[in-house]
Formats: C-alpha cells, sequence, structure tokens
C-alpha cells in the first residue's frame, strides 16, 4: 500500500469513528480542570473557539447526569465530585486506594499527622486518597489535587523510582523550561531512589516538611508516592517528632506494598 493510499486510509477511518459531541464534551470538562473557579457558557465558547450554540445542549446533558453543576447566582459552571468518583471507580487508582486506606489510617492515628496517596498522571502527579489526622490542628491534601512533579517531594519519589526507561519517558513529557535545572534534577532524583525516599520543605507551605515513600505493585514496579505533610506545632505538643514519622510511614508503605502483592 502507497503512502498517499495509506494517508487516504487514515482519513476515512477517523471520519468514520469521529465523535463530535464526545470530543465537545471531553474538551469542556479539560478545560474546566484549568478553571476551578468556573465557567460560564460563553467563557468556555470563547476559549474552545466554539459558538455557544455547539456546546449548550452537551453542558445541559452533562449538568443533568452530575458530571457539571451550575453556580445559580453567577451562571458559572464547574466539575462535580461525580466526575472524580465516577472516574477513579474505572481505574486501578479505587483498588490502590483500598488497599492503602487502613495503613493510612494506623499511621495518622499513630502520628497525629495526615498523609496522601499521589499517582502520576503523565505530566502531573494527583492525588487519589487522603487520611486526615485526627489532631485539632493539622494540614491535609484535598482529593484530585494535581502535585507538581519537578519540586514537590511526591514528585521526586514518582519519578526517581521509574524503571530508567519509563522516567526518560516521563521526564520528556514535562513542562519545560523546568522550574530547577535538569541536570539539579535528575542528581535528586538518583539522591532519591539511592536513600530510598525522599524528605525536603514543602514547595508549597511554610512550617510543612514533606516525607515520602514509594509503593510498589506485585511486579515490582513503582505505583504510587505515600507522603506525609508533616505539621511541626509551634507549642511542641505533637508527641511524636519528623524521624518517628518518617519510620512509620515508611513502614505504612512497606504494608501496602505487600498488601498489593510486593515481595520486595
Amino acid at each position: 500500500m502507497s503512502d498517499r493510499q495509506n494517508r487516504s486510509g487514515e482519513r476515512d477511518s477517523e471520519q468514520v469513528y469521529a465523535a463530535p459531541a464526545l470530543e465537545k464534551g471531553l474538551d469542556i470538562i479539560e478545560l474546566l480542570a484549568t478553571a476551578p473557579e468556573g465557567l460560564t457558557i460563553k467563557d468556555m465558547a470563547q476559549r474552545l473557539g466554539r459558538s455557544i450554540s455547539e456546546i449548550f445542549r452537551i453542558i445541559v446533558v452533562m449538568e443533568r447526569r452530575r458530571w457539571l453543576r451550575k453556580d445559580a447566582e453567577s451562571d458559572r459552571y464547574a466539575v462535580t465530585y461525580h466526575a472524580l468518583d465516577s472516574v477513579q471507580r474505572a481505574t486501578p487508582a479505587q483498588t490502590l486506594a483500598e488497599v492503602a486506606a487502613p495503613a493510612m489510617l494506623d499511621f495518622a492515628t499513630v502520628t497525629s499527622q495526615s498523609c496522601h496517596l499521589v499517582v502520576r498522571s503523565d505530566d502531573i502527579g494527583l492525588v487519589i486518597h487522603r487520611q486526615e489526622s485526627a489532631a485539632p490542628a493539622g494540614f491535609a491534601m484535598r482529593m484530585g489535587a494535581v502535585i507538581d512533579l519537578v519540586t514537590s517531594c511526591s514528585g521526586h519519589v514518582l519519578l526517581a523510582f521509574l524503571e530508567d526507561d519509563r522516567r526518560e519517558a516521563a521526564l520528556r513529557l514535562l513542562p519545560k523550561p523546568l522550574k530547577i535545572p535538569e541536570r539539579r534534577l535528575r542528581q535528586r532524583l538518583d539522591t532519591v531512589r539511592a536513600q530510598g525516599f525522599e524528605r525536603q520543605p514543602s514547595a508549597r507551605t511554610a512550617g510543612v516538611t514533606d516525607v515520602s515513600f514509594p509503593v510498589f505493585g506485585f511486579d515490582g514496579r513503582m505505583l504510587a508516592a505515600l507522603t506525609v505533610p508533616y505539621l511541626e506545632l509551634l507549642d511542641e505538643s505533637h508527641t511524636v517528632g519528623l524521624d518517628v514519622t518518617q519510620a512509620c510511614l515508611g513502614r505504612a508503605a512497606r504494608r501496602i506494598s505487600a498488601d498489593l502483592g510486593w515481595t520486595g
């Protein structure tokens, strides 16, 4: 078959399997993911380069199916937690979160610190499960929060424990220019891999030290990062210090890995 015939066949295939309404719906979800404050139908039409009539009925259906909600005062639409729940239940993240939940609860109970589980999704990290502490004061990441892979503790773990070829592929996906020099990032990832965990001041919040350990699956591949944003109170009311909390987190990550079938 010639290149010309092949290209023609590809075009025919694309036309046969085109789903314009579905593509518009996905465009809307992806757009709203970048606008947590929500957008009006007019805003969405302008940003997507479409007319209001093109997307109006799609938005109405998505609202009826509870994927979108409309603010009655501002007329802005936003993605609902129903969308997050549906997507999560359709992926391995749900099983991972269910297996991790008991260990995360035990960790939070013993240390009075919150913790969260992060997976890599292309060029970002995503919080798929969290466990808040029972302490009166604490710090916790929200479900669905996006994590920067380059600067965050969780991101370093998610990149450091990838197989070499997968790490290279992941590094190529990162938005350029990087927030830190690539050579420095690679050196940090090598250090994290050698020591088995990451620990650094939070890149987002003052007074918080992040610690993160990898979680492995039955095949030995890294699946997620288990992270504690350790909050040290000024009155020193915490009875469990940072070093002990780190050790507890490491045990929790190994417990989750073992429950997933990891034998390493």
